[in-house]
């Protein structure tokens, strides 16, 4: 491991939580290659001070979305968009009865699938939450990927990824050779360029928070900091849906485990504590 990637690495994981292993240089150095260029950056040793130093803003954020990893697809895993349908979004319901409002957080939405996949769950059984205010928000570190979930426009393989045909048909309409979803449905859901690092109270509080499949690229530490900073930006009845194979137990009292593998429900008597270096 070069003294280059090195300080890349610790300016990486300060600016966005993501731990590179000390193995993934090669991974790195292939990935941020085109942003070398874009920018008239000649090697990577005078990539890294610019990054460290962020002499630039674009040139920060071209390789923040370089690094970040945007795999999703629409009702990705299934089983937690089920678990929502058939028993967090009746039990909410039932509580939320006298204000008659929701607010659903997709943390690290990527190009909007996920959000999406929520947006038509609620619409396709919308008869519990007539006359409710339903706000999903999507947020991403990627600016090019919150680009796209606004846009929304998706390819034929995307949409071919978990996507069942009847929503297809129900949501979707062609555009150009790809597919878009309905302007009704977008208007459902609101993107905003976020980093899971920055200050989460201006986003307000959420019913609901899906951050899955996060947690497992940052350090133990950052782990436990993002679940406390999660606990305090939800109701304290919330819920959090993680990853299957993330945990919120380190962050025990605030989150104690839901009935499904990744459905974690906040703990009201329990006060988020963040931990200090």
């Amino acid at each position: 491991m070069t003294a280059a990637f090195s300080r890349f690495r610790r300016a990486l994981a300060s600016l966005t939580g993501i731990a590179l292993s000390a193995d993934k240089q090669y991974l790195a150095e292939s990935r941020l290659g085109p942003v070398m260029r874009a920018h008239g950056v000649e090697d990577f040793a005078q990539f890294a001070r610019m990054f460290e130093n962020r002499d630039t803003d674009a040139l920060v954020r071209d390789a923040m979305d370089a690094m970040t990893t945007n795999e999703t697809f629409f009702f990705r895993d299934r089983a937690p968009f089920d678990e929502f349908r058939e028993r967090v979004v009746p039990a909410l319901v039932g509580a939320r009865a006298r204000e008659k409002r929701l607010r659903i957080w997709c943390a690290a939405c990527s190009t909007g699938q996920e959000a999406y996949s929520l947006a038509m769950t609620l619409d396709s059984d919308s008869r519990a939450l007539r006359g409710w205010s339903v706000e999903i928000l999507g947020t991403d570190l990627s600016r090019a990927a919150i680009e796209t979930a606004r846009r929304g426009v998706f390819s034929q393989f995307e949409v071919q990824r978990g996507l069942p045909t009847s929503y297809l048909l129900r949501y979707f309409h062609r555009h150009d050779g790809d597919w878009r979803v309905n302007e009704h449905l977008r208007a459902r859901v609101a993107f905003r360029e976020f980093n899971l690092m920055s200050d989460f109270r201006d986003l307000g509080r959420f019913d609901v928070v899906f951050c899955r499949n996060v947690l497992l690229y940052f350090e133990p530490e950052t782990q436990r900091n993002m679940l406390a900073r999660l606990a305090e930006a939800m109701q304290d009845d919330g819920y959090l849906f993680l990853g299957a194979s993330e945990t919120a137990a380190d962050a025990s009292p605030c989150f104690t485990p839901g009935t499904s593998d990744g459905l974690w429900r906040r703990s009201a008597a329990a006060r988020p504590r963040l931990l200090t270096a």
